[in-house]
């Protein structure tokens, strides 16, 4: 595979908060990824494990520690204010909550149209027309255009929050937990209209969740992250059929299977998720790791692939 077909190639990355005392809470620990165009990438973890901090990372919504973020061949650390601000065209993002990242003094036309009025993009009629072809495509009436956010329903809501992110035709787009604040109803159908928008518009997803479901379906590769760090990644089907990592058979295992009858074994992690502030020597998840030897304890493992050739299988384990 050749450079250009990356969109993102992250390398590295880091993102510490200093805090009061010297300290600091390591909420990205040298993350590395390469997404190709077209592609889903989705990342999933616990609640805590840093995972929508890389995601605004890779956005440079916040400012890293150190590392680079290569994204459509520009170092995105480098561009001055404006350079970035031009560049934000092509990358976007669609917000968990789909009520407080809506301006609810703005009516929703205004709210979609605002991307191409700060972009200067066409004249006011087109401006205006291109609103109601945004409403069309993520299936809200045109009058929608003259109403405001808390006149909708949730699911609604994020509806219009696709239709700004979209506006602009962006190449990447990250979806922050996009239906983790919707009805299950509702999840299917945001789904479907964010599959179908990536092969409509050739879009790029960096897809953020918890719900391994979710990710299951919308995804093409999967990233597991645990406490700052990338702990295996792989395609969807490799990671939901032979999962590598001690943490992600954890994930796996913790859903449930429709069949009363049929009994497994689990791997079930000890205590909670440790403080970001005092990080664990060694293997980041040994201290909750059922299979956990001395040797985890004291030597951080390297990625190392697993997989066969051709269909990489990365993992950060002493034994997988």
């Amino acid at each position: 595979m050749s450079a250009t077909d990356d969109l993102l190639i992250v390398e590295d990355l880091v993102k510490h908060y200093p805090v009061r005392g010297g300290g600091a809470i390591h909420a990205v620990n040298g993350v590395s990824l390469r997404q190709r165009r077209g592609e889903t990438i989705g990342i999933v973890g616990e609640s805590g494990c840093g995972k929508s901090t890389f995601a605004r990372l890779c956005l440079r919504l916040v400012e890293p520690t150190s590392g680079g973020i290569r994204f459509d061949g520009t170092d995105l650390r480098t561009l001055s204010p404006s350079a970035l601000r031009a560049k934000r065209r092509d990358m976007q993002i669609v917000f968990q909550d789909p009520f407080a990242s809506l301006d609810p003094r703005m009516s929703v036309g205004a709210i979609i149209r605002e991307p191409l009025d700060i972009h200067r993009i066409g004249g006011r009629g087109e401006r205006e027309a291109q609103v109601m072809a945004l409403l069309e495509t993520v299936g809200l009436p045109p009058d929608a255009a003259r109403r405001y956010p808390h006149e909708f329903s949730g699911g609604q809501r994020q509806r219009i929050g696709i239709a700004r992110a979209i506006a602009l035709r962006p190449k990447l787009v990250v979806a922050d937990e996009p239906v983790s604040a919707l009805d299950v109803s509702i999840q299917s159908q945001v789904l479907n209209l964010l599959v179908a928008l990536r092969r409509d518009l050739g879009l790029s997803y960096l897809f953020i969740s918890h719900d391994l479901a979710v990710i299951r379906y919308i995804s093409d590769r999967v990233a597991v992250m645990y406490l700052g760090q990338i702990v295996e990644m792989a395609d969807a089907d490799a990671i939901y059929a032979e999962p590598a990592h001690p943490y992600t058979r954890t994930l796996i295992d913790a859903i449930p299977k429709p069949d009363p009858a049929r009994r497994r074994q689990r791997l079930v992690p000890k205590g909670e998720l440790p403080d970001p502030e005092h990080p664990p020597t060694g293997c980041p998840f040994h201290p909750r790791c059922p299979l956990a030897t001395d040797l985890c304890r004291v030597h951080m493992p390297e990625a190392r692939d697993i997989g066969p050739p051709g269909r990489p299988h990365t993992v950060r384990c002493h034994y997988a």
